[in-house]
């Protein structure tokens, strides 16, 4: 009885499953929601499995769905200071986070002055959730796991003029609002205000400015294993398919060059 139900079930999860991605890709959902929708998919399906209800695991072989991250748009240095000229004090402490060390903006809102474990190395510990307004685990990671980065000299004397002129909390934390912690909804307004002052930049939005510090780093010759270890990304082949333009030696470096030698063999 339990194999006839495990491979019946096999059967229907095969067509229904494939099905149900084309359906996904057809209405238009885009590749990275694709992405998690067949990660928790196949999430349950293998707890089902895990547990004896079918008999063969009901993803194998199964296609996933891959994410291809589109051209991503970098600010300019100089877009970078206008952006800071403009912001107030609350965002362009979280922009000079997202910029200097990588942070993404819910690990840049949980910004906390003991953190600063060293003159340059900040320690990333948690983010502010945009769901529960509270603390809570880095993205890819387990509780408890944190990250280390560089700390920039101007970014660690951002963090302390901040703390000098309004205090933190007695945790340690700095940017908060009236509720306790700086907010998603928070940020939104005050993202809004900053970009409608701003001249346009294609492109740009706030996830720009943590794409700076990977355009600034690569661009420098520091190893994008290390920068993939900074961002928090979950695997150096992320940080790859999004940045490897970036990177010296890059297939735009090389598209250069093969095109001067071909014009030299005209």
């Amino acid at each position: 009885m339990r194999d006839r139900k495990g491979l019946a079930w096999k059967s229907v999860l095969a067509k229904v499953g494939a099905s149900f991605l084309d359906k996904v890709e057809s209405d238009g959902v885009g590749h990275g929601n694709q992405v998690n929708i067949f990660q928790i998919l196949k999430t349950i399906l293998r707890g089902a499995y895990a547990k004896g209800a079918m008999v063969d695991d009901p993803v194998k072989g199964v296609q996933e769905p891959e994410y291809v991250r589109g051209t991503v748009a970098i600010p300019s240095l100089a877009y970078v200071k206008q952006a800071l000229a403009v912001a107030d004090e609350d965002l362009a402490l979280e922009i000079v986070l997202m910029t200097g060390c990588g942070l993404r903006n819910g690990e840049a809102r949980a910004v906390n002055i003991n953190n600063v474990v060293a003159q340059d190395v900040y320690r990333v510990r948690e983010q502010i959730r945009s769901n529960t307004l509270k603390p809570a685990k880095l993205k890819h990671r387990k509780a408890g796991e944190f990250r280390e980065v560089p700390l920039p000299r101007s970014v660690r004397e951002a963090i302390e003029r901040y703390a000098e002129k309004h205090g933190t909390t007695k945790d340690g934390y700095l940017l908060r609002g009236p509720g306790g912690y700086f907010t998603e909804g928070m940020e939104r307004r005050r993202v809004r205000k900053l970009f409608a002052d701003l001249p346009p930049e294609a492109g740009v939005g706030m996830y720009g400015f943590r794409h700076y510090f990977a355009s600034n780093a690569l661009g420098n010759g520091i190893p994008i294993t290390d920068v993939a270890e900074w961002m928090g990304h979950k695997s150096i082949e992320e940080t790859y398919r999004t940045y490897r333009h970036l990177m010296p030696g890059s297939i735009t470096k090389a598209a250069r060059i093969l095109d001067a030698g071909l014009w030299e063999a005209a």
